[in-house]
């Protein structure tokens, strides 16, 4: 809800910004390692990373929430309770709690509640333990990264394998952080900074399904920005509060006009390019990608998984009779080259190694 939420704003907004004009190009499409190799490794570690740069991955994924002594570090959300072994850790018991965020309740532990020194006696544990054994034996072996380890991750495999390795940041829940006193835009941008990385051709994109914090970053950054669309319609009412007759109108040619103003990039779900029946097959192409084109932005879509579960029905491969069926890979690279066909510039996916061979890298 809070990605459906935030794109509301996206028709309503006063833009104080020039055009950033047409997107720059880039090799087509780039395989955007989703979390790092999160098919293969808990999301955000280290190992997902390396992985995620061995097997070809043009930029790894960092989604960055904020720490209560001001550091921005990798997890996909602030509640840390799926993600990590902090139930297990008896010191911080009394730390578990219920909180609003952005109009969504969450119960657990909250980065926000820790100091960076205190999240370090962590380690990261699979999001998914009974759907991906293999990245769940990795459990406990990893502590949570700051930004800055992860842009040394990221420059590191550079240098080793002869190409950049880029960074595909995502802020979460900016209005969020700001109101409990921990602003993330001039931070993210600081340290953008410090590493040399806030220029225009830098290996750098910033995301957000949040259209007030790119346009606050369009002020502080040259960075190349994109904008996040979620596939799934908010209820009725909340579209008739806004004044949005469909959501389709969200990322009509008209609304993507306007993204052109504070963005590069837009990223779509999977299904607002193939959208699926009630049966769950893909059905034809949209003209999503022409009508973004035609806006002068490029098209990275979200995000592509191997497992049955997260394929269209017609890409599915096995018994699907086997307990385990939706949990067993499919034909993702099927999806991985109908993409291609439809004309996306990249696209995120949890297996990098998939990817890059279905597109013949």
């Amino acid at each position: 809800m809070l990605h459906r939420l935030a794109t509301l704003a996206l028709l309503a907004l006063t833009l104080a910004t020039p055009s950033a004009g047409a997107a720059e190009a880039f090799p087509s499409p780039i395989v955007i390692a989703h979390r790092g190799a999160s098919g293969y490794r808990p999301e955000h570690t280290e190992a997902a990373y390396r992985l995620a740069a061995e097997q070809g991955a043009d930029y790894i994924e960092a989604d960055l929430v904020m720490t209560k002594d001001g550091v921005l570090v990798s997890r996909h959300e602030n509640e840390i309770g799926l993600t990590t072994d902090v139930a297990a850790h008896p010191e911080f018991a009394d730390r578990r709690t219920s909180r609003l965020i952005d109009g969504e309740r969450f119960e657990g532990w909250f980065v926000e509640d820790f100091t960076l020194a205190e999240l370090r006696t962590l380690r990261a544990r699979e999001r998914y333990p009974s759907q991906r054994k293999e990245s769940a034996a990795y459990d406990g072996r990893q502590p949570v990264l700051t930004l800055a380890e992860i842009v040394a991750i990221a420059r590191t495999e550079g240098d080793r394998r002869g190409r950049p390795v880029g960074l595909y940041i995502e802020l979460k829940n900016p209005g969020y952080h700001a109101a409990i006193g921990l602003p993330m835009e001039a931070a993210l941008v600081e340290a953008l900074e410090r590493a040399g990385l806030n220029r225009r051709d830098a290996p750098v994109i910033i995301q957000s399904f949040w259209p007030e914090a790119l346009v606050a970053l369009r002020k502080l950054t040259p960075v190349r920005l994109m904008f996040l669309i979620n596939s799934v319609p908010p209820p009725d009412d909340i579209l008739r509060a806004n004044g949005i007759a469909a959501w389709s109108d969200v990322y009509s040619p008209e609304g993507l006009r306007y993204v052109a103003q504070f963005a590069e990039i837009v990223g779509p779900e999977t299904e607002l390019i193939f959208p699926r029946d009630a049966e769950g097959r893909s059905l034809p192409a949209t003209s999503f990608v022409a009508d973004a084109h035609d806006a002068g932005l490029q098209v990275h879509v979200w995000s592509v998984g191997a497992e049955n579960r997260r394929l269209p029905v017609q890409f599915r491969r096995g018994d699907p009779g086997d307990p385990d069926h939706l949990d067993q890979p499919g034909d993702a690279a099927a999806l991985v080259r109908a993409l291609q066909s439809a004309g996306v510039d990249g696209l995120f996916t949890d297996h990098p190694d998939v990817a890059v061979a279905a597109l013949r890298r």
